[in-house]
Protein backbone atom coordinates (compact mmCIF):
# COMPACT_ATOMS: atom_id res chain seq x y z
CA UNK A 1 0.00 0.00 0.00
CA UNK A 2 1.28 3.43 -0.73
CA UNK A 3 -0.06 7.21 -1.30
CA UNK A 4 -1.06 6.87 -4.79
CA UNK A 5 -2.95 3.38 -4.34
CA UNK A 6 -4.98 5.92 -1.21
CA UNK A 7 -6.13 7.81 -4.35
CA UNK A 8 -2.95 11.07 -4.30
CA UNK A 9 -0.67 10.91 -7.06
CA UNK A 10 2.43 13.10 -5.76
CA UNK A 11 4.06 13.12 -9.29
CA UNK A 12 0.97 14.58 -10.91
CA UNK A 13 1.07 17.29 -8.03
CA UNK A 14 4.59 17.82 -9.12
CA UNK A 15 3.73 17.98 -13.20
CA UNK A 16 0.91 20.91 -11.52
CA UNK A 17 4.00 23.26 -10.15
CA UNK A 18 5.76 22.54 -13.24
CA UNK A 19 3.05 23.42 -15.73
CA UNK A 20 1.92 26.76 -14.00
CA UNK A 21 5.11 27.92 -13.12
CA UNK A 22 5.18 30.14 -16.76
CA UNK A 23 1.91 31.59 -15.16
CA UNK A 24 3.04 32.56 -11.66
CA UNK A 25 5.81 33.81 -13.34
CA UNK A 26 3.81 36.00 -15.18
CA UNK A 27 2.33 38.21 -12.25
CA UNK A 28 5.72 38.93 -10.63
CA UNK A 29 6.45 42.29 -9.00
CA UNK A 30 10.02 43.89 -8.15
CA UNK A 31 8.97 43.38 -4.55
CA UNK A 32 8.44 39.15 -4.50
CA UNK A 33 11.43 37.75 -2.74
CA UNK A 34 10.55 33.92 -3.01
CA UNK A 35 10.18 31.19 -5.83
CA UNK A 36 7.36 29.23 -6.83
CA UNK A 37 7.93 25.85 -4.36
CA UNK A 38 8.77 27.50 -1.59
CA UNK A 39 6.58 26.89 2.14
CA UNK A 40 5.69 30.90 1.90
CA UNK A 41 5.73 33.70 0.14
CA UNK A 42 7.81 36.70 0.59
CA UNK A 43 6.99 40.53 -0.01
CA UNK A 44 8.85 43.53 0.49
CA UNK A 45 7.13 45.99 2.27
CA UNK A 46 9.56 48.66 0.12
CA UNK A 47 6.54 49.18 -1.92
CA UNK A 48 4.87 51.08 0.77
CA UNK A 49 7.52 53.31 2.25
CA UNK A 50 6.38 56.37 0.05
CA UNK A 51 2.98 56.05 2.61
CA UNK A 52 2.32 58.76 5.29
CA UNK A 53 0.64 55.98 7.43
CA UNK A 54 0.95 52.61 5.18
CA UNK A 55 -2.45 50.15 6.06
CA UNK A 56 -2.42 46.93 4.75
CA UNK A 57 -6.02 45.53 3.30
CA UNK A 58 -7.17 42.31 2.82
CA UNK A 59 -9.14 39.89 1.08
CA UNK A 60 -10.72 36.57 0.88
CA UNK A 61 -13.25 34.68 -0.96
CA UNK A 62 -14.34 32.06 -3.64
CA UNK A 63 -16.16 30.90 -6.66
CA UNK A 64 -19.01 29.64 -5.57
CA UNK A 65 -21.49 27.20 -7.56
CA UNK A 66 -20.34 28.93 -10.43
CA UNK A 67 -18.07 26.28 -10.39
CA UNK A 68 -20.65 23.69 -11.53
CA UNK A 69 -20.96 25.01 -15.25
CA UNK A 70 -16.97 24.94 -15.29
CA UNK A 71 -17.13 21.44 -14.82
CA UNK A 72 -20.40 20.63 -17.11
CA UNK A 73 -18.66 22.49 -19.30
CA UNK A 74 -15.28 21.19 -19.05
CA UNK A 75 -13.63 24.84 -19.40
CA UNK A 76 -11.37 25.90 -16.45
CA UNK A 77 -9.23 28.77 -17.99
CA UNK A 78 -11.69 31.63 -16.69
CA UNK A 79 -12.89 30.39 -13.27
CA UNK A 80 -9.72 32.00 -11.73
CA UNK A 81 -9.87 35.50 -12.97
CA UNK A 82 -13.36 35.05 -10.87
CA UNK A 83 -11.50 34.13 -7.68
CA UNK A 84 -8.87 36.94 -8.10
CA UNK A 85 -11.91 39.19 -8.97
CA UNK A 86 -13.89 38.90 -5.99
CA UNK A 87 -10.66 39.46 -3.59
CA UNK A 88 -9.27 42.49 -5.35
CA UNK A 89 -12.59 43.95 -6.10
CA UNK A 90 -13.36 44.37 -2.27
CA UNK A 91 -9.77 45.56 -1.60
CA UNK A 92 -10.48 48.10 -4.43
CA UNK A 93 -13.45 49.01 -2.18
CA UNK A 94 -11.35 50.47 0.48
CA UNK A 95 -9.05 52.43 -1.66
CA UNK A 96 -6.60 49.92 -1.58
CA UNK A 97 -3.96 48.59 -4.48
CA UNK A 98 -4.25 44.66 -4.17
CA UNK A 99 -0.21 43.51 -3.68
CA UNK A 100 0.20 39.86 -3.86
CA UNK A 101 -2.48 37.19 -4.03
CA UNK A 102 -2.29 33.04 -2.89
CA UNK A 103 -5.18 30.57 -4.28
CA UNK A 104 -5.89 27.78 -2.71
CA UNK A 105 -7.83 24.56 -4.68
CA UNK A 106 -9.28 21.57 -3.64
CA UNK A 107 -9.31 18.89 -5.78
CA UNK A 108 -11.03 14.65 -6.19
CA UNK A 109 -8.03 13.71 -8.34
CA UNK A 110 -4.82 16.15 -9.93
CA UNK A 111 -5.24 15.97 -13.13
CA UNK A 112 -2.40 18.81 -13.65
CA UNK A 113 -3.40 20.18 -17.21
CA UNK A 114 -6.69 21.14 -15.50
CA UNK A 115 -4.34 22.29 -12.36
CA UNK A 116 -2.76 24.12 -14.86
CA UNK A 117 -5.84 25.82 -17.04
CA UNK A 118 -7.16 26.71 -13.49
CA UNK A 119 -3.83 28.52 -12.01
CA UNK A 120 -3.37 30.17 -16.10
CA UNK A 121 -6.93 32.13 -15.00
CA UNK A 122 -5.62 33.42 -11.49
CA UNK A 123 -2.42 34.44 -12.76
CA UNK A 124 -4.64 36.54 -15.83
CA UNK A 125 -6.31 38.09 -13.18
CA UNK A 126 -3.45 38.64 -10.93
CA UNK A 127 -2.18 40.70 -14.01
CA UNK A 128 -5.48 42.09 -14.38
CA UNK A 129 -5.15 43.64 -11.08
CA UNK A 130 -1.36 43.94 -10.62
CA UNK A 131 -1.16 41.59 -7.87
CA UNK A 132 1.52 38.93 -7.69
CA UNK A 133 0.76 35.27 -7.55
CA UNK A 134 3.24 34.67 -4.54
CA UNK A 135 2.09 31.04 -3.35
CA UNK A 136 -0.94 29.00 -2.89
CA UNK A 137 -1.70 25.08 -2.72
CA UNK A 138 -3.01 22.10 -4.40
CA UNK A 139 -4.38 19.48 -2.24
CA UNK A 140 -5.47 16.30 -3.71
CA UNK A 141 -8.37 14.95 -2.05
CA UNK A 142 -9.86 11.29 -2.93
CA UNK A 143 -13.15 10.58 -1.26
CA UNK A 144 -13.70 14.01 -0.26
CA UNK A 145 -14.80 15.77 -3.65
CA UNK A 146 -15.63 14.09 -6.58
CA UNK A 147 -12.47 12.93 -8.90
CA UNK A 148 -13.81 15.53 -11.81
CA UNK A 149 -14.56 18.78 -9.09
CA UNK A 150 -12.43 21.02 -6.84
CA UNK A 151 -13.13 24.24 -5.17
CA UNK A 152 -11.36 27.00 -5.55
CA UNK A 153 -11.04 30.19 -3.42
CA UNK A 154 -8.10 32.64 -3.07
CA UNK A 155 -6.16 35.14 -0.58
CA UNK A 156 -5.26 38.59 -1.42
CA UNK A 157 -3.55 41.63 0.71
CA UNK A 158 -2.90 45.40 -0.34
CA UNK A 159 -2.35 48.62 0.51
CA UNK A 160 -3.68 52.11 1.45
CA UNK A 161 -2.18 55.19 2.79
CA UNK A 162 -4.27 55.91 6.22
CA UNK A 163 -6.24 58.79 4.79
CA UNK A 164 -7.02 57.66 1.51
CA UNK A 165 -9.20 54.61 2.88
CA UNK A 166 -12.31 54.81 1.57
CA UNK A 167 -14.93 54.48 4.62
CA UNK A 168 -18.27 56.74 3.19
CA UNK A 169 -17.77 59.01 6.80
CA UNK A 170 -17.99 61.90 4.35
CA UNK A 171 -21.18 61.41 2.57
CA UNK A 172 -23.72 64.22 2.64
CA UNK A 173 -27.35 64.34 0.83
CA UNK A 174 -26.72 65.63 -2.82
CA UNK A 175 -23.88 63.02 -3.40
CA UNK A 176 -24.32 61.30 -6.88
CA UNK A 177 -24.29 57.87 -7.17
CA UNK A 178 -21.93 56.40 -10.15
CA UNK A 179 -22.20 53.01 -11.20
CA UNK A 180 -19.92 51.05 -13.27
CA UNK A 181 -20.88 48.40 -15.43
CA UNK A 182 -20.62 44.56 -14.83
CA UNK A 183 -19.33 42.09 -17.35
CA UNK A 184 -22.21 39.91 -16.74
CA UNK A 185 -23.27 37.80 -13.35
CA UNK A 186 -20.06 37.84 -11.98
CA UNK A 187 -19.59 35.17 -9.46
CA UNK A 188 -22.59 35.52 -7.15
CA UNK A 189 -25.93 34.21 -7.26
CA UNK A 190 -25.16 30.89 -9.00
CA UNK A 191 -27.72 28.30 -7.15
CA UNK A 192 -30.26 30.71 -8.50
CA UNK A 193 -28.92 30.73 -11.54
CA UNK A 194 -28.73 26.61 -11.98
CA UNK A 195 -32.29 26.65 -10.60
CA UNK A 196 -33.48 28.93 -13.20
CA UNK A 197 -31.88 26.74 -16.19
CA UNK A 198 -32.67 23.58 -14.91
CA UNK A 199 -28.88 22.67 -14.99
CA UNK A 200 -27.65 19.84 -12.28
CA UNK A 201 -24.87 18.70 -11.41
CA UNK A 202 -24.55 16.00 -13.71
CA UNK A 203 -22.95 15.84 -17.64
CA UNK A 204 -25.59 14.71 -19.89
CA UNK A 205 -27.33 15.59 -22.74
CA UNK A 206 -29.67 17.96 -21.24
CA UNK A 207 -27.28 20.09 -19.39
CA UNK A 208 -25.24 20.19 -22.65
CA UNK A 209 -28.40 21.26 -24.91
CA UNK A 210 -29.14 23.88 -22.53
CA UNK A 211 -25.52 25.63 -21.84
CA UNK A 212 -25.24 25.33 -25.83
CA UNK A 213 -28.24 27.30 -26.54
CA UNK A 214 -27.59 30.28 -28.57
CA UNK A 215 -29.89 33.45 -27.52
CA UNK A 216 -30.16 36.43 -30.13
CA UNK A 217 -30.32 38.72 -27.30
CA UNK A 218 -27.47 37.82 -26.00
CA UNK A 219 -25.34 37.22 -28.74
CA UNK A 220 -23.41 33.75 -27.87
CA UNK A 221 -24.59 31.08 -26.08
CA UNK A 222 -25.96 30.54 -22.51
CA UNK A 223 -22.89 28.68 -21.60
CA UNK A 224 -20.31 31.12 -22.75
CA UNK A 225 -22.18 34.19 -21.03
CA UNK A 226 -22.59 32.70 -17.70
CA UNK A 227 -18.74 31.74 -17.74
CA UNK A 228 -17.92 35.04 -18.43
CA UNK A 229 -15.26 36.17 -15.87
CA UNK A 230 -15.94 38.76 -13.54
CA UNK A 231 -14.93 42.06 -14.23
CA UNK A 232 -12.07 43.72 -12.43
CA UNK A 233 -12.09 46.78 -11.26
CA UNK A 234 -8.73 47.56 -9.51
CA UNK A 235 -7.36 49.90 -12.70
CA UNK A 236 -10.94 51.90 -13.28
CA UNK A 237 -10.96 53.19 -9.49
CA UNK A 238 -7.26 53.89 -9.83
CA UNK A 239 -7.98 55.99 -13.09
CA UNK A 240 -10.81 57.86 -11.37
CA UNK A 241 -8.45 58.69 -8.97
CA UNK A 242 -5.60 59.69 -10.90
CA UNK A 243 -8.63 61.82 -12.54
CA UNK A 244 -8.42 64.01 -9.34
CA UNK A 245 -12.00 62.35 -8.04
CA UNK A 246 -12.32 61.77 -4.28
CA UNK A 247 -14.16 58.32 -3.93
CA UNK A 248 -16.44 59.18 -1.28
CA UNK A 249 -17.90 55.35 -0.58
CA UNK A 250 -17.64 52.13 -2.71
CA UNK A 251 -19.48 49.56 -2.83
CA UNK A 252 -18.93 45.84 -4.45
CA UNK A 253 -22.27 44.73 -5.50
CA UNK A 254 -21.53 40.49 -5.04
CA UNK A 255 -24.28 38.25 -3.44
CA UNK A 256 -26.98 40.34 -1.70
CA UNK A 257 -27.21 42.42 -5.04
CA UNK A 258 -28.25 46.09 -4.64
CA UNK A 259 -30.65 45.72 -1.19
CA UNK A 260 -27.25 44.11 0.76
CA UNK A 261 -24.39 46.03 -0.46
CA UNK A 262 -25.25 49.52 -1.33
CA UNK A 263 -25.48 50.16 2.75
CA UNK A 264 -22.85 48.88 3.57
CA UNK A 265 -21.42 52.17 2.13
CA UNK A 266 -23.46 54.31 3.72
CA UNK A 267 -23.15 55.81 7.24
CA UNK A 268 -26.10 56.70 9.31
CA UNK A 269 -28.96 59.44 8.43
CA UNK A 270 -28.52 59.06 4.77
CA UNK A 271 -29.93 56.90 2.37
CA UNK A 272 -29.30 56.02 -1.57
CA UNK A 273 -31.97 56.37 -3.84
CA UNK A 274 -31.60 54.25 -7.21
CA UNK A 275 -33.24 54.71 -10.68
CA UNK A 276 -33.48 51.86 -12.15
CA UNK A 277 -33.85 52.99 -15.48
CA UNK A 278 -31.11 54.70 -15.78
CA UNK A 279 -29.04 52.30 -17.57
CA UNK A 280 -29.59 49.24 -19.71
CA UNK A 281 -29.71 46.04 -17.40
CA UNK A 282 -27.84 43.14 -19.61
CA UNK A 283 -30.13 41.02 -21.45
CA UNK A 284 -29.24 37.90 -19.29
CA UNK A 285 -30.96 39.53 -16.08
CA UNK A 286 -34.04 39.88 -18.17
CA UNK A 287 -33.73 36.39 -19.40
CA UNK A 288 -33.41 35.11 -15.85
CA UNK A 289 -36.35 36.62 -14.59
CA UNK A 290 -38.33 36.01 -17.35
CA UNK A 291 -37.29 32.39 -17.55
CA UNK A 292 -37.51 31.59 -13.82
CA UNK A 293 -40.22 33.68 -13.09
CA UNK A 294 -38.30 35.36 -10.50
CA UNK A 295 -39.55 38.54 -9.29
CA UNK A 296 -38.04 41.84 -9.37
CA UNK A 297 -37.04 42.22 -5.60
CA UNK A 298 -35.30 38.71 -5.50
CA UNK A 299 -33.49 40.11 -9.01
CA UNK A 300 -32.19 42.81 -7.14
CA UNK A 301 -31.55 41.08 -3.64
CA UNK A 302 -29.35 38.17 -5.65
CA UNK A 303 -27.63 39.62 -8.67
CA UNK A 304 -25.32 42.74 -9.75
CA UNK A 305 -28.06 43.83 -12.50
CA UNK A 306 -25.45 45.12 -14.34
CA UNK A 307 -23.86 47.53 -11.96
CA UNK A 308 -20.37 45.74 -10.80
CA UNK A 309 -19.44 48.67 -8.59
CA UNK A 310 -20.91 51.60 -7.09
CA UNK A 311 -19.48 54.78 -6.58
CA UNK A 312 -20.51 58.20 -4.27
CA UNK A 313 -18.90 61.14 -5.51
CA UNK A 314 -19.92 64.87 -5.13
CA UNK A 315 -22.08 65.98 -7.75
CA UNK A 316 -19.64 68.11 -9.38
CA UNK A 317 -17.63 65.21 -10.63
CA UNK A 318 -19.91 62.61 -11.37
CA UNK A 319 -18.94 63.56 -15.05
CA UNK A 320 -15.14 63.28 -14.52
CA UNK A 321 -15.73 60.01 -13.03
CA UNK A 322 -17.74 59.06 -15.77
CA UNK A 323 -15.24 60.27 -18.62
CA UNK A 324 -12.45 58.54 -16.48
CA UNK A 325 -14.16 54.91 -16.01
CA UNK A 326 -14.44 54.72 -19.81
CA UNK A 327 -11.06 56.02 -20.33
CA UNK A 328 -10.38 52.44 -18.24
CA UNK A 329 -12.65 50.20 -20.82
CA UNK A 330 -15.30 50.50 -18.56
CA UNK A 331 -19.14 52.28 -19.13
CA UNK A 332 -20.74 53.98 -16.26
CA UNK A 333 -23.67 55.99 -15.41
CA UNK A 334 -25.13 58.04 -12.84
CA UNK A 335 -27.82 56.24 -11.31
CA UNK A 336 -28.57 57.72 -8.65
CA UNK A 337 -28.25 60.07 -5.08
CA UNK A 338 -27.86 60.66 -1.65
CA UNK A 339 -30.60 61.76 0.67
CA UNK A 340 -31.18 62.23 4.05
CA UNK A 341 -32.94 58.75 6.06
CA UNK A 342 -32.47 56.10 7.61
CA UNK A 343 -29.69 54.28 6.17
CA UNK A 344 -30.41 51.54 3.68
CA UNK A 345 -31.12 52.01 -0.57
CA UNK A 346 -34.24 52.77 -2.25
CA UNK A 347 -34.54 51.35 -6.03
CA UNK A 348 -37.66 53.05 -7.90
Amino acid sequence: MDYKNAGVDIEAGYKSVELMKKHVQSTMRPEVLTNLGGFSGAFSIEALKHMEKPTLVSGTDGVGTKLKLAFLMDKHDTVGIDCVAMCVNDIACAGGEPLFFLDYIACGKNYPDKIEAIVSGVAEGCRQSGAALIGGETAEMPGFYPPDEYDLAGFAVGAVDEKDIVTGSDLKKGDVLIGLASSGVHSNGFSLVRQIFDLNQEKNADNKKALDTYYPQLGQTLGETLLTPTRIYVRTLRQIKEAGVTIKACSHITGGGFYENVPRMLTDGIRAVIQKDSYQVPEIFRLMAEKGNVTEQMMYNTFNMGIGMALAVDASQAEKTIEAAKEAGVEAYTIGEMVEGDKGVTLC
